[in-house]
């Protein structure tokens, strides 16, 4: 009589364990690729002494690896379709720790630009397979907490992994600390494919929704591509916030370290907005969870134009709770709204038009800073950020009918 409930122990302990490996992998790579993608801006000056290199030409550093970055995730979805997403996230890990090891043997220009790109192209595959690693793994609203555990721990790594070159580069010469932390992305390579769960729910709810009709089909034909323009908007107004935050501080007087220190709250802040709104999300729902985020988002960024210096810094913390709360609950919403065979490629697609818009925001915004001045612009930021409320009352009825 107590054979089934037997038995079933065995599966659940193995879906519990491939639980914990998903969002062990998911998040270590996650640590890991953000770091990476943010260590470029410590060696920024060391280039720049090394080979003489003008302002130009170090932002072609950054715009190689994050273009690259963006520009390749819907081609690494694509290819972990057809090779598997161990072997594609192995490999995209053991690239981009190998283009820093390039990057600590390059001799000038070129081939400094060819070593940020092999990073950049290996740094591509995490985003789609590590935030669709998690999907799988997990269902419903812990699927939503997981991926904003998941995308917490992205902000771990770009706050370690700069952290710890600056301390390395203290008693190694640049070259070998470079080599010494591209090292750590192979051998983190090796362990994420050893690791990896192969999970294989994606076939089984494929096979099982086959030749039936689907309740929420017709609505997420457009459900997706409303989760996305939320998420163009959402992304654009971060980094436009960002990009004039610290001209805002030093008209009210602000020093470059306050500025600093000014920064640091923000992405604090952003830090635990990111796991704390994917367990609200979870709870009262994407809809509501973006309601509150972007409002406050909006009413932060008119509040600190008036607001004198102190006031500005006791209320940045609470801005970028908002300002990068959000992107946990679209992402988690992501799943909702495609079907699970579609999952990778969704989040390629996701990813890329969420970076590739915050990499453009602030040459268009900066256009009108010249124009009409710092305010006017941040004023126009939050107003443009408002867009995204009445675009999810529209997603509402997507999001609903794949709940039924």
């Amino acid at each position: 009589m107590t054979a089934p409930a037997d038995s079933a122990k065995p599966v659940e302990a193995q879906m519990q364990g491939d639980e914990r490996r998903a969002i062990g992998v998911a998040c270590g790579a996650h640590a890991l690729h953000d770091g990476y993608t943010d260590l470029v801006y410590v060696m920024l000056p060391i280039w720049q002494n090394e080979f003489g290199l003008g302002f130009a030409a170090l932002g072609l550093m950054k715009t190689v690896f994050s273009g690259t970055l963006a520009g390749f995730q819907i081609p690494s979805g694509v290819l972990a379709e057809r090779f598997g997403a161990p072997v594609m996230l192995a490999l995209g890990t053991a690239l981009a720790g190998i283009g820093y090891c390039f990057a600590g043997l390059s001799n000038g220009l070129l081939t400094l630009v060819a070593a940020l790109f092999v990073g950049g192209l290996g740094a591509s595959v995490q985003h789609p397979l590590a935030s669709s690693l998690i999907a799988q793994a997990f269902e419903g609203a812990r699927s939503r907490k997981a991926l904003g555990t998941y995308n917490f721990a992205g902000d771990i790594g770009k706050m370690t992994l700069p952290a710890t070159a600056s301390l390395l580069l203290v008693v190694l010469p640049w070259r070998h600390a470079l080599m010494l932390l591209g090292g750590l992305g192979v051998l983190a390579a090796i362990a994420i494919y050893v690791v990896m769960p192969r999970l294989r729910a994606v076939a089984a709810q494929a096979a099982k929704t086959d030749g039936a009709p689907h309740a929420g089909g017709r609505l997420q034909a457009y459900g997706f591509p409303l989760l996305l323009s939320v998420g163009v908007i959402d992304s654009a107004t971060r980094m436009a916030f960002l990009t004039f935050l610290p001209f805002v501080l030093t008209d009210k007087g602000a020093s470059l370290p306050t500025i600093g220190l000014a920064l640091t709250l923000v992405f604090a802040g952003g830090a635990a907005g990111k796991l704390v709104c994917a367990f609200i999300g979870a709870r009262i729902g994407t809809v509501a969870t973006v309601w509150l985020t972007e409002g406050v988002t909006a009413l932060g960024i008119v509040a600190l134009l008036p607001l004198p210096l102190e006031a500005a810094m006791v209320l940045l913390p609470v801005v970028g709770v908002a300002l990068n709360g959000t992107s946990s609950v679209l992402y988690g919403s992501v799943p909702d709204l495609v079907t699970p065979e579609k999952r990778t490629r969704a989040f390629g697609i996701f990813y890329t038009g969420t970076i590739g818009a915050g990499a453009v925001s602030p040459a268009i915004y900066g256009l009108l800073g010249d124009a009409a001045g710092v305010s006017w612009a941040l004023t126009v930021v939050a107003a443009v950020v408002l867009l995204t409320l009445p675009v999810t009352l529209m997603l509402r009825p997507a999001l609903a009918a794949q709940a039924a």
